[in-house]
């Protein structure tokens, strides 16, 4: 864990590369420097307001817009390089980014916020592991992840059809045999149904990142690179509880989506042309024309006519834009909810200047009820779309799956922190020293131990 001291210097650093940065721009722009900052930020408002007409237009004005958030940018640096300037900005931009890396650096959470609870596990002697061939391109072929997999004593049931492989009878009927473990090589959808199966009979669940996307495998700390090396979780692993969250009674291990996402994704030419088919459904998706009228309920805060939600299962981080789609923790017991509306360009321009609770909310509860005004909505569950009556109820069940991990694995990333310029100051000057706060840990039983992963 980071010492108080290097905090405050990391956020000493932070606020005098803030000052060296305008400091450079004086320096070397004089008096012009005040105009290349307005013109800078002119370009910049321009930009975000160009991006939502584009989302949201159609014909010319489309086109336009996807013109103006191009020339926007490109104008501000022709003006500093006519001005010879153009050095000075890169140097100033450069001071600003080590800059707010330095302020995260000290505001980033102790390791308890990240780190994985852990417990010594015995070899299983029965493992079943479900493997689809097709998925993430073809990885359980191209990395041997069936020879491996038996080499290691597993029984493996390929979903290589005919037809449609119930996976959750599969893996019910490899319990009622004696399995002990059940594995899955596949994408996060399918995950998600062994994983149920897993809840309901407390068997550990062994996932192999052979998907496309793998957010639940990076989110468990496993190496997306190689599949095979989740495999070794059958020799030498160790065991966590986690989370595991409900739609409608249906499992999800990442999040269920609802709104223009989910409705893209249910139009079946999506699949043949996601670009053309995003593009033509946005313009009437963000104006309400098209899709349900929302209604998402968390606790005591109600988001009205939404354009988007996204329930997860435990919170997404919000701290760093490179944390975007990574869960810190996946047994804090509570889910994760994102909602956004954004109705005009003055509401988009604002999500620039920190009012984004108007346009992107966040909350956290145990229970996210989204309610419609027709009586079916889809539903996006860990990426597959299906329909379901609504009122749509998400639940979460606390420590409601265990889950068996290699015992050398790369690890959770260690969470962004938001950047906060009042508790920045606050540490620099020596006067909070406990600016840095943990996520809540819930306490497991079993004995498990809390294990920071780098």
């Amino acid at each position: 864990m980071q010492s108080l001291r290097t905090r405050q210097w990391s956020a000493r650093l932070s606020l005098l590369l803030v000052v060296l940065a305008f400091a450079v721009l004086l320096a070397f722009a004089g008096p012009r420097s005040l105009w290349l900052l307005l013109l800078t930020a002119t370009a910049t408002v321009l930009s975000v307001a160009a991006v939502f007409w584009f989302l949201v237009r159609r014909g010319p004005l489309r086109w336009l817009a996807l013109v103006l958030v191009v020339a926007a940018p490109l104008a501000v640096l022709v003006v500093f390089a006519l001005d010879r300037l153009l050095w000075v900005a890169a140097l100033a931009a450069g001071m600003w980014v080590l800059a707010l890396a330095a302020g995260r650096t000290a505001l980033r959470p102790d390791p308890s916020a990240w780190g994985v609870r852990v417990s010594d596990a015995a070899p299983p002697r029965r493992p079943f592991i479900v493997m689809n061939p097709r998925s993430g391109g073809g990885k359980v072929g191209r990395f041997h992840l069936v020879e491996r997999a038996e080499e290691l004593g597993a029984e493996v049931a390929l979903l290589d059809g005919p037809g449609i492989v119930d996976v959750q009878q599969l893996a019910s009927d490899a319990v009622a045999r004696g399995a002990d473990l059940l594995g899955v090589a596949g994408g996060d959808g399918t995950q998600a149904l062994v994983a149920q199966i897993a809840a309901e009979h407390d068997v550990p669940l062994m996932v192999i990142s052979a998907g496309t996307r793998n957010h639940f495998a990076l989110d468990l700390g496993l190496d997306r690179t190689d599949p095979a090396r989740g495999l070794e979780a059958l020799r030498d692993g160790v065991e966590t509880r986690i989370d595991l969250g409900e739609v409608n009674g249906r499992p999800f291990v990442n999040n269920a989506s609802f709104g223009a996402y989910a409705a893209i994704v249910e139009d079946p030419a999506y699949r043949d042309d996601k670009t053309r088919t995003t593009l033509d459904a946005l313009p009437d998706l963000l104006a309400h024309r098209r899709g349900a009228d929302l209604t998402a309920t968390v606790g005591d805060q109600v988001v009205d006519r939404p354009q988007a939600v996204l329930v997860s299962n435990n919170p997404y981080e919000d701290g760093d834009p490179t944390g975007i789609g990574r869960r810190a923790r996946l047994d804090r017991g509570v889910l994760g909810m994102i909602s956004v509306r954004v109705d005009s360009t003055r509401e988009a321009v604002a999500l620039l200047n920190g009012t984004r609770q108007q346009g992107i909310r966040r909350a956290q509860g145990a229970e996210v009820v989204v309610t419609a005004d027709t009586p079916e909505i889809p539903v996006g569950i860990d990426g597959e779309t299906v329909r379901l009556a609504a009122p749509v109820r998400c639940t979460i069940r606390p420590g409601a799956l265990r889950v068996r991990l290699p015992r050398n694995r790369p690890g959770v990333r260690p969470p962004g922190a938001r950047l906060d310029w009042a508790r920045l100051w606050a540490l620099a000057r020596g006067r909070d020293p406990s600016v840095v706060t943990a996520l809540p840990t819930p306490a497991r039983a079993g004995g498990a131990s809390a294990v920071g992963e780098a």
